[in-house]
């Protein structure tokens, strides 16, 4: 019976590790991303097929901007607020990984939180924003080619230019038009944190849907930015850490309303 059981564990094993496997983008499609813009992402496929089961059409705003148009002021805010060790670690901050493991603990639920810059460029090009063990785990297994093929700054470049920022806008050029009517390299420190303020949950932290709820998120941003030494401290951003906006909320995601 123990050896009926182990070849079982086995079986099982292997089972799911051919499972996990099946499920990841080829080395080469990844390795394209040096020189390559992607098409359309994992994301933009799930908010489509969202938006097809409503009834509706599909909205879908995106420019291309390479980095050197893009506001300092934004790449700033996004490293403060989504990954300060970006530019050190190699695609994954274990430290942040243990302390979103402890909330799942405590929680009793997958929590939000942990992903570098790295692993949410992954998902959004390759998987969904649904939560699962598997999908982490093929995040992670990607996330190495990636940071071993691509450059930081390319790695940046393409994050700003594919991750959600609202119901069908995409990427930083046409999120700085839409919320804030002017290019991505125009963008000040405020208008750069607004942007990244939505980040976590662009379809609910969003100026259009919730103004309040949104200015306390860009506040945080603008401490998060002073705090890591891209704003004057004598602004006052970095004296009084404000309260994190909660992430996890039950219901449908509201759609922004479209002048």
């Amino acid at each position: 019976m123990l050896r009926r059981g182990l070849l079982l564990l086995l079986a099982a094993a292997f089972g799911y590790s051919f499972y996990l496997v099946a499920g990841l983008p080829s080395r080469t499609s990844v390795r394209s991303l040096a020189t390559r813009n992607p098409g359309k992402t994992g994301v933009m496929r799930q908010r489509e097929a969202e938006a097809k089961t409503l009834g509706r059409r599909p909205r879908f705003e995106q420019s291309w901007v390479p980095l050197e148009r893009i506001s300092r002021e934004l790449i700033h805010a996004v490293v403060a607020a989504e990954d300060q060790k970006f530019f050190g670690h190699d695609g994954v901050d274990w430290e942040a990984i243990r302390g979103s493991i402890q909330k799942d603990i405590e929680r009793r639920q997958l929590a939000v939180g942990g992903s570098t810059i790295s692993q949410q460029l992954v998902k959004n090009l390759y998987f969904t924003t649904d939560r699962s063990l598997t999908r982490k785990l093929r995040e992670l297994l990607v996330v190495r080619w990636l940071e071993s093929d691509v450059r930081k700054t390319r790695i940046l470049e393409l994050y700003l230019n594919v991750i959600e920022w609202g119901d069908g806008v995409y990427g930083c050029e046409a999120a700085a038009r839409r919320y804030y009517g002017r290019s991505a390299a125009e963008l000040t420190a405020d208008e750069a944190a607004g942007l990244v303020a939505m980040l976590p949950n662009p379809r609910r932290i969003n100026p259009r849907v919730s103004p309040a709820r949104h200015a306390r998120a860009q506040q945080r941003v603008l401490w998060l930015m002073a705090r890591a030494g891209y704003l004057r401290r004598d602004l006052g951003y970095a004296e009084l850490e404000p309260t994190p906006e909660p992430l996890d909320e039950s219901g449908p995601e509201p759609t922004e309303p479209i002048p």
